[in-house]
């Protein structure tokens, strides 16, 4: 998909193609969504997560606690 806001009747054509048909009604609302997802990923692309380690590499028994209750 190119940066340009997908339009509801590609919208219906992508989800044909992938073997899941839409009614007419719900065109606008799947191009919608799926607009703000790519929204979302754009801007999570555009993070720099520099030296952050994989999720793997971190171990929640290890943290510290001193959060005041």
């Amino acid at each position: 998909m190119s940066s340009a806001e997908l339009t509801p009747p590609e919208a219906a054509r992508w989800a044909a193609r992938t073997g899941l048909p839409l009614a007419a009604d719900r065109h606008a609302a799947v191009a919608a969504t799926a607009n703000h997802i790519h929204a979302v990923v754009a801007v999570l692309r555009e993070l720099d997560f520099g030296d952050t380690p994989p999720a793997p590499a971190y171990r929640a028994e290890q943290g510290t606690h001193d959060a005041a209750v």
